[in-house]
C-alpha cells in the first residue's frame, strides 16, 4: 500500500490562435494594423472578444494585453475570460478532494479514472498530513485503510467466482469491481482530467485557495495558480500568494468576482 500526502498538477492542454484566420477577419474590417503584445493564445482571445464588442481593434489604449485585461477585471467584464481554456491532469488526491472539486460545473469539464474497469487492489491512498503527522493517528488511518482494501480484494474474488457464469470476462470484472468498491474509503486516490475556462478557474481560486477551504483542494488550487500565473499573467497576476499558519498557501485579489 502507498501513501500519498502531496497531490500533482500537470497542464497538458492550451489554446492555439489560427493566425491567418485572424488576419483575415482584422483585414475584413478594415482594421488590419491592429496588433498585441502578447504571443498567449489564452491572453489574446479574450483581447480579441472584449474589442469585438466594442469593435475598438483601430484605436487601442495604451498598455497592451496586460493593461486591456487588467482593466477587465476592474471592470468586471469576466465573460471574455470564458474564452481561455486550460486543460489539466490532477493525481494523488482523494476521493473526498473529487467530491469536492466536481460541484464547480459552470465553465468547468471532468473525466475521471474508473473504479468500474480499474482494478483498485493496487490503490494508492491519500493521508491527511494531520493524521500522517501524528504516530497513533496514523496507525489508526493505516489500519483501516488496510482492511478496507483487503475486503475489496476478498469480494472481488468472490463476486467474479458468483458471476462466473457471465461469460464476457470484461463484464464479469466490471461486475465485480463496481461491487466491491463500496468497501473503498474517501482516501482511495484516483486522478481527473480537468478543462476550465478562466473566469471559472478565477472562481474555483476564490473559493478553494483560502483559509476556509478544505486543505487538500486548497493546495491543489494553489499549484494550479502558480502555474497560471505562469502561463497568463495578464489574467492571473493580481493574485498573491499569502503563508498559511498551517504550511499551506492562500491567495487574495481585489478584483473578485469577475
Amino acid at each position: 500500500m502507498n501513501v500519498i500526502r502531496r497531490p500533482t498538477v500537470y497542464l497538458v492542454g492550451r489554446q492555439s490562435v489560427d493566425e491567418g484566420q485572424m488576419k483575415q477577419f482584422l483585414e475584413d474590417h478594415d482594421v488590419g494594423q491592429w496588433t498585441t503584445d502578447t504571443s498567449i493564445a489564452g491572453e489574446m482571445l479574450p483581447e480579441v472578444a472584449g474589442r469585438l464588442c466594442y469593435m475598438s481593434f483601430a484605436k487601442p489604449r495604451p498598455g497592451g494585453n496586460g493593461a486591456y485585461l487588467g482593466h477587465i477585471k476592474e471592470v468586471g467584464h469576466g465573460s471574455v475570460l470564458e474564452h481561455s481554456v486550460w486543460n489539466f491532469i490532477i493525481t494523488g488526491v482523494s476521493r473526498s478532494f473529487t467530491h469536492e472539486l466536481v460541484r464547480h460545473r459552470a465553465g468547468f469539464g471532468y473525466s475521471q479514472l474508473s473504479q468500474r474497469y480499474v482494478d483498485e487492489s493496487v490503490a494508492d491512498f491519500v493521508e491527511p498530513d494531520c493524521i500522517g503527522d501524528d504516530p497513533e493517528l496514523h496507525a489508526v488511518w493505516e489500519s483501516a485503510v488496510k482492511e478496507s482494501q483487503e475486503a475489496y480484494c476478498k469480494l472481488v474474488a468472490g463476486l467474479q467466482a458468483k458471476f462466473a457464469d457471465v461469460e464476457d470476462k470484461t463484464l464479469r470484472r466490471k461486475m465485480a469491481r463496481q461491487a466491491a468498491r463500496s468497501i473503498l474509503p474517501n482516501a482511495t486516490e484516483t486522478k481527473i482530467f480537468v478543462t476550465a475556462n478562466a473566469r471559472s478557474l478565477r472562481h474555483f481560486i476564490e473559493l478553494r485557495c483560502n483559509e476556509h477551504a478544505e486543505t487538500e483542494i486548497r493546495e491543489v488550487a494553489a499549484q494550479m495558480l502558480g502555474i497560471l500565473k505562469k502561463e497568463a499573467s495578464s489574467i492571473f497576476n493580481d493574485y498573491e500568494f499569502v503563508d498559511l499558519p498551517d504550511g499551506t498557501r492562500g491567495a487574495s485579489t481585489k478584483n473578485t468576482k469577475v
